[in-house]
């Protein structure tokens, strides 16, 4: 071989080489959009479904998770003993385990977490789920000690809840807007408004995922949502707002389309103490004046399960109560007549963004009218939201899908934002939480979702398909959705 003919040859390969690195980058880096935009990164101080989305599992851990088959693994505790009373767990943590700032992570700091979310200050949406520990012991650097009031069957799954994520003293502070966790991916940077991105985290503890970098892009508006994939200028679009382009991504060879289940029981929730909500026959007359299906077929495009209760449809304990409220008008009429509205009264309809709430929020308004309701439509961001109507109950209806696990329990709590009080359920509850025994919890389970429909606290409409768009090149996706997470400690891009 000439000089001349080796120069263009070793030309033409570092050309090659320097093309087939930049194709490998790409495939280690991966965009994802999604509708919300986080109000900040604390998954232990608000119920934004859209923290969980970008921090679960990825920057923040737990003593234990859940895999995208919805079952319960070991996190940061590698094992566990449970006394013979089923009060006492003893959890035995993993050795060398770091924050992202340097900062050793061991039992110290699985108590300050557990006693901050118990502490009577604490801003924990999901408080209740701590309210059974009685104390949190250091044992050893590695060893911490739960000692509960009484015997709670759900509390290994409570700890796998993005609530429950270990945290650092060191780093709490900042935590909103710097979030320091032990997960495979360590916080970049946030633009407000655009993006935030995660970089692989070179210490974690764990198998290193595939992605280096991961972007999680937002776009509220449905249009700019299809118009984002079609351009290919994302690669995933998580919970894909527009359930009528569907087809066309099904029919387009590039794109995997995703059609699984979440755990989002999707409700017209009811504040049960505003009259005249307080009234179980309006609540009942409500329920019948609302057709499902319709909403469905409407709003979500024919993606969707009706409910009659507040329980998952794919769950073993689920009783098929939707024939309690079926679409009735004319007996809403009569319900409300009864209760002292013939011409019916005037209320408000909040509705936060996503496309179930906007677009279902219409059909409701509509189908309400036809029974003598006046819903006032008041479209809200999620940040007013959580604000007016989460914690402050300043609201008549507002419609919301609850993507939260086994999240039953949440009528047993009276300051609950939608604030149903019954001691029959409360008592329902703590029988089932102190039962193990599967087929007494099963039955246990049934009675309660019996309960919450015939007191038709909420109006149960459907649980919520998952439904995803990404490039036929990824892998590694959850087809459902056992809690609001975007693993990306699984995903890659197919060779």
């Amino acid at each position: 071989m000439t000089k001349q003919r080796f120069r263009l040859f070793a030309s033409a390969l570092a050309l090659g080489a320097s093309l087939f690195a930049t194709q490998a980058l790409a495939k280690s880096d991966i965009i994802i959009a999604m509708q919300l935009e986080p109000p900040h990164l604390d998954p232990t101080s608000a119920a934004a479904q859209a923290i969980d989305s970008v921090v679960y599992t990825n920057i923040f851990e737990g003593l234990t998770r859940f895999m995208g088959d919805g079952s319960v693994v070991p996190g940061l505790a590698e094992s566990w003993e449970i006394s013979e009373d089923g009060t006492v767990y003893t959890f035995k943590l993993r050795d060398g385990v770091i924050f992202h700032d340097g900062t050793t992570m061991d039992a110290e700091d699985v108590k300050f977490s557990l006693d901050r979310a118990t502490a009577e200050d604490s801003t924990n949406a999901q408080k209740a789920l701590f309210a059974g520990i009685e104390s949190v012991e250091v044992v050893d650097p590695l060893t911490v000690q739960v000692t509960l009031k009484d015997p709670n069957g759900n509390f290994l799954f409570n700890l796998a809840w993005g609530d429950a994520v270990i945290v650092a003293p060191e780093s709490i502070e900042n935590i909103k807007t710097n979030p320091v966790g032990t997960g495979a991916f360590t916080f970049a940077d946030w633009v407000q408004g655009d993006s935030i991105t995660l970089n692989r985290n070179p210490d974690y503890w764990g198998d290193q995922p595939a992605l280096e970098t991961a972007t999680f892009k937002f776009i509220s508006d449905p249009t700019a949502a299809f118009a984002a994939m079609m351009a290919e200028d994302v690669d995933v679009f998580d919970n894909f707002p527009a359930p009528e382009n569907l087809p066309q991504f099904e029919a387009d060879p590039r794109f995997q389309v995703l059609v699984g289940s979440t755990e989002g029981e999707t409700i017209l929730s009811t504040n049960n103490k505003q009259k005249p909500f307080d009234d179980i026959l309006v609540r009942q007359a409500l329920a019948h004046a609302i057709d499902r299906q319709a909403i469905i077929d409407g709003a979500m495009f024919g993606y969707g399960t009706p409910i009659g209760t507040h329980f998952a449809p794919h769950n073993p304990a689920y009783i098929d109560l939707t024939g309690n409220s079926a679409y009735d008008p004319e007996k809403a009429k009569a319900l409300l007549a009864e209760a002292g509205y013939p011409d019916g009264f005037a209320t408000t309809l909040h509705l936060p963004p996503p496309s179930y709430a906007r677009r279902g929020g219409e059909i409701i308004a509509a189908q309400l009218a036809e029974v003598g309701i006046k819903a006032e439509i008041i479209n809200v961001e999620w940040a007013q939201w959580l604000e007016s109507v989460f914690k402050g109950k300043e609201f008549g209806l507002t419609i919301v899908s609850h993507t939260e696990p086994m999240d039953i329990g949440i009528y047993a709590r009276p300051d609950y934002y939608f604030q149903y009080e019954s001691t029959d359920f409360q008592a329902l509850m703590d029988t089932l939480n102190s039962t193990t025994d599967p087929d007494e919890r099963t039955r246990l389970l049934g009675e309660a979702q019996r309960l919450i429909a015939t007191d038709y606290v909420n109006g149960y409409l459907f649980q919520l398909a998952k439904l995803g768009v990404a490039k036929a090149g990824v892998q590694g996706l959850w087809e459902n959705a056992p809690t609001a997470a975007i693993d990306l400690t699984a995903i890659s891009w197919d060779e």
